[in-house]
């Protein structure tokens, strides 16, 4: 180690590498920059894992398809199984392993499929437009909008009364709240088990009214799907409408947050896509880039590994930062800046490998409409006299509030 590393101030670890640290929170890009420089492969001990901020470790992690996600594979004392294990219980498809894994994904992919989801448009268009309308001249971005809408599409995809959406929101953040949070207070956890009971004995009424009247809806899809006589249980729907709301429902709302603070930040580039709307598609994946929603993802070594010459254990938990290497310079020119010309806008907002985001087209779509509908109604917008503040949900970024003044066009 150089005498100028020896010198430098300790790198920030543990908590303070979460949401939960009110300087990460605020702003985490400084930070992860400086990790990337002086310790992209950083041993986390305070919270028993290895964080990864390089791209390209980030990227070969994601799609090696050897390492393991199920919680219950990692070594006792690393993140993924102190924090995100329920004791010997089957997990969710998010942290799951093949076979299972790819026996869920099989069964359910083909509603999430880009063609799909492109039916949906019109209806979401409409929510979008419909909301847009009712904005007046300031409005908190998170309560009028960004949260209300992701809860609203969802709804009608799975063939639920919308007017149920708001339920459905205090559902998800309060599950969300616990999910990937290492210290979680003890009313959080039992608002969340609270919330989870309540979501299973919901759907699963949903589910008993679909069997003899089936639908166009996802939860009628699902009890359809079938992949060689193999189909889904009541557990496996319900576990599939709750990772709908949870993962679709805060990572949108997040990211129609971050993207109107980006185009009230970079002006001159929402004046670039009203002008040219074709712009529209690279748009959203430079804000995905710029400002992911999900600031992390997660695999367990299934064997010993040595990633930037650091040796790493089998079990141990490897925390890619989904933030850092999408802002890494290496690959980004100029990372810090939102340009929706940016010829290379690949990313890792979505995660990588079997665990790509199912709903990855949603969001995207949702994201296109709501933009457009707030651009065309608005000539400009800024921050509001009542300022934002940023959610403080680990592994997530996204604003808790966010006042928007905004003037109408001509």
């Amino acid at each position: 180690m150089s005498a100028d590393a020896l010198e430098a101030d300790p790198l920030p670890t543990g908590i303070e590498l979460t949401a939960l640290d009110a300087r990460f929170r605020d702003d985490p890009y400084p930070i992860l920059a400086e990790l990337r420089e002086r310790e992209p492969v950083h041993h986390d001990r305070g919270l028993g894992r290895f964080v990864l901020t390089r791209h390209d470790d980030v990227h070969e992690v994601l799609r090696d398809l050897s390492l393991w996600s199920d919680p219950r594979k990692a070594r006792p004392g690393t993140f993924t199984r102190d924090y995100l294990a329920q004791g010997d219980e089957e997990p969710s498809m998010l942290l799951m392993d093949d076979p299972g894994h790819k026996r869920l994904r099989d069964l359910v992919r083909r509603s999430f499929t880009p063609r799909a989801i492109e039916a949906w448009r019109p209806r979401v268009r409409a929510i979008a437009e419909r909301l847009v309308s009712s904005l007046d001249g300031v409005f908190d971005l998170v309560d009028a909008l960004a949260a209300p809408l992701p809860s609203m599409v969802i709804a009608e995809l799975l063939g639920i009364d919308p007017e149920k959406h708001a339920q459905f929101k205090v559902w998800s953040d309060l599950s969300t709240a616990v999910g990937f949070n290492p210290a979680p207070e003890p009313a959080q956890v039992t608002a969340a088990e609270e919330a989870r009971a309540a979501l299973y004995h919901f759907f699963a009424e949903e589910i008993a009214q679909r069997r003899g009247h089936l639908g166009s809806d996802l939860i009628s899809d699902m009890l359809r799907a079938d992949e060689a006589g193999d189909r889904l249980t009541e557990k496996e729907i319900v576990m599939q409408c709750d990772l709908l709301l949870i993962a679709g429902n805060v990572t949108t709302t997040d990211l129609i947050g971050n993207g109107v603070k980006a185009l009230i930040d970079f002006p001159e580039q929402a004046d670039k896509l009203r002008h040219r709307p074709e712009l529209w598609p690279n748009a959203i994946e430079e804000l995905l880039r710029y400002d992911s929603p999900v600031t992390n993802s997660g695999r367990i070594a299934s064997r010993d590994l040595e990633i930037g010459g650091v040796e790493i254990g089998t079990g141990e938990t490897l925390s890619v930062s989904l933030a850092a290497a999408n802002r890494d310079p290496a690959v980004y020119p100029d990372p810090d800046a939102f340009d929706v010309e940016r010829e290379d806008t690949h990313h890792h907002a979505f995660g990588g490998g079997r665990h790509f985001c199912l709903g990855a087209h949603l969001a995207r779509l949702e994201a296109q409409e709501v933009f457009r509908a707030l651009l065309d109604r608005f000539a400009r917008m800024r921050v509001g006299e009542a300022g934002f503040r940023y959610a403080a949900t680990p592994s997530f970024r996204g604003f808790e509030r966010l006042s928007v003044a905004a003037d109408e066009g001509s």
